[in-house]
């Protein structure tokens, strides 16, 4: 089995404070079975890709820096993607303060299913028409898809770098992508769907924010491959009891699965990704003897020696 944790360090001084507090006994075995084999990323948490995406697209046996996320999400949501360039749209909240504009994800909006399909079909109306070779998707009630040949290879950041962050740093650079980003504001704005919302004392959708574009390409995933991606929403939310709490029920489930099959002598590899590296590390399987050394062995490691870096 390969056990792959996205999210699971933060170069944020309280989420990297509460990992140092943490007791997580399996993860710290595990650790200490298995060597590292391979970090995926550059060490730049300034990069449109977080690692996580970086390290799936490799396993589809994709290495460049534009791998096709979107397309890959539409097809996971059975639809076709049909050669078409799909782009992310993920709907958020711009929140304006004192140091300036923070993006906050659906999370923090409440959408149920109708609701976000309401939004996306007026955005598809006015922005996203199927006349002007337009094509939309909706995935979930957090996540769309747009497509247009137009966006075909148009940098530009993960929502995954942008939420609960300033939105000045990750704005995209290609015009065609700040022209829409400024139109859905201005089609959101005193929208009467928010209008409702704010009625009913929520926060209103106030902007989206569209992912980099590609034409859909490479090989399935591995089917050994388990993403356990639990911490994404705590992370992306600054919620840093839940994320804490979502570590744990890690380390007592898929994280002692993975101990229980080392121990066995099976093939594990464990990749953990944080805001610059995903690293991997890998147990070959064991004979006869080492099988029997690690079955009385309290070899441990530090977790926040191993996660930190990350």
């Amino acid at each position: 089995m390969h056990l792959m944790i996205p999210f699971a360090g933060s170069l944020d001084p309280h989420f990297e404070a509460a990992l140092r507090e943490l007791e997580l006994p399996n993860l710290s075995r595990l650790l200490g079975l298995l060597a590292p084999v391979e970090d995926v990323g550059d060490a730049d948490e300034t990069s449109p890709l977080p690692p996580h995406d970086h390290f799936l697209a490799r396993r589809r046996g994709v290495a460049d820096d534009h791998p096709p996320v979107a397309a890959w999400r539409v097809r996971a949501a059975g639809q076709d993607p049909a050669g078409a360039a799909w782009a992310l749209l993920t709907p958020a909240h711009f929140a304006i303060g004192t140091e300036g504009v923070t993006a906050l994800g659906p999370e923090t909006l409440g959408l149920d299913d109708a609701e976000s399909r309401a939004f996306l079909d007026a955005l598809t109306t006015a922005l996203f028409p199927a006349a002007e070779g337009w094509r939309t998707a909706w995935l979930a009630s957090g996540e769309w898809a747009i497509a247009h040949d137009e966006l075909d290879g148009l940098e530009a950041a993960s929502a995954d770098r942008v939420l609960n962050r300033g939105v000045e740093t990750w704005y995209p650079r290609a015009r065609r992508l700040r022209t829409l980003l400024n139109e859905a504001q201005m089609l959101l704005h005193d929208h009467p769907l928010n209008q409702a919302r704010e009625q009913r004392g929520l926060r209103p959708l106030n902007a989206v924010w569209i992912g980099g574009g590609a034409r859909e390409r490479g090989d399935a995933l591995p089917a050994d491959l388990i993403v356990d991606d639990r911490l994404r929403t705590p992370m992306l939310t600054g919620d840093l009891y839940a994320w804490s709490e979502g570590w744990k029920a890690l380390d007592q489930g898929p994280i002692a699965q993975a101990l229980t099959a080392a121990r066995s002598g099976e093939p594990v590899s464990l990749t953990l990704s944080g805001e610059r590296l995903a690293r991997t590390w890998r147990r070959q399987p064991a004979g006869a003897w080492q099988r029997l050394k690690d079955k009385f062995a309290s070899t441990s490691a530090s977790v926040a020696t191993a996660v930190e870096p990350l």
